[in-house]
C-alpha cells in the first residue's frame, strides 16, 4: 500500500492526471504492432506469432523483453517542446540463438519534461508486460523470463531517475535492465523512434 501512495505521490509531482494516464493507455492498448516484417498485428497476433516462435525449439531458455523509448517531436525540422513520440518494443529472445520483435508508436503525447517522457516509458513497458504476462503465466514454457529494459543509464540527464525507476518496475515483479544492457528500449525501439 505505500508503494501505491508512493507513485501517487511521483504522477503528483509530474502534474500528470489520472484522465491523461487513462487515456495514454488507452490510446496504447487500442494502437497495433508492427512485426520485423512490416506487418500490423493485434496484440493477440503478437502472442500467437511469440508462442509459435517458442514452440519451435521448446527445449531452450527465453526472454520476454519490453523496452520503451521516446524521442521530442519534430515539426518542419524543429524539436517541438512539450510534445514526444513513443516506441515499445516487444522482443522475444531464443537465448544464444536470435529472437524475433515487434513494436508499436504513441504519437504525439503532452510531455513537460525529460522526467515525466522517462516515467511515461516505464508505465508503458510495464502495462504491456502485465499484459503478455497476463496471457503466458497460463502457458506451460518453464524457461520463460520476463524483462523490462528503461533507456536511462549511469551518464547523462538520466543518471538521477534509475533507482526510482528500477524501483518502480521491480514493485510490479518484473526484472530490470537499465543501460549498457537495455537493448530492447536503446538499440530496438529506438530505430524506430
Amino acid at each position: 500500500m505505500a508503494l501505491f501512495f508512493w507513485y501517487i505521490d511521483k504522477i503528483a509531482a509530474l502534474d500528470v492526471s489520472y484522465n491523461n494516464l487513462r487515456d495514454c493507455a488507452d490510446v496504447f492498448m487500442n494502437t497495433f504492432f508492427n512485426s520485423s516484417y512490416g506487418f500490423q498485428m493485434s496484440l493477440e497476433q503478437v502472442v500467437q506469432e511469440v508462442v509459435r516462435f517458442m514452440e519451435a525449439d521448446r527445449q531452450r531458455r527465453y526472454k520476454l523483453i519490453i523496452g520503451t523509448d521516446s524521442d521530442v517531436v519534430h515539426e518542419n525540422g524543429e524539436k517541438q517542446r512539450g510534445k514526444a513520440d513513443f516506441v515499445t518494443a516487444i522482443v522475444i529472445h531464443r537465448v544464444g540463438n536470435g529472437g524475433r520483435y515487434f513494436w508499436r508508436r504513441i504519437p504525439y503525447q503532452p510531455m513537460a519534461s525529460l522526467r515525466q517522457r522517462m516515467y511515461q516509458e516505464v508505465m508503458y513497458s510495464l502495462e504491456i508486460a502485465k499484459t503478455l504476462f497476463g496471457y503466458f503465466r497460463q502457458a506451460s514454457f518453464p524457461f520463460l523470463d520476463f524483462e523490462i529494459h528503461v533507456d536511462v543509464g549511469e551518464n547523462g540527464e538520466t543518471k538521477t531517475m534509475i533507482q526510482e525507476l528500477v524501483s518502480m518496475i521491480r514493485a510490479n515483479n518484473f526484472e530490470a535492465k537499465t543501460k549498457p544492457e537495455s537493448y530492447a528500449a536503446t538499440k530496438v525501439a529506438d530505430r524506430h523512434v
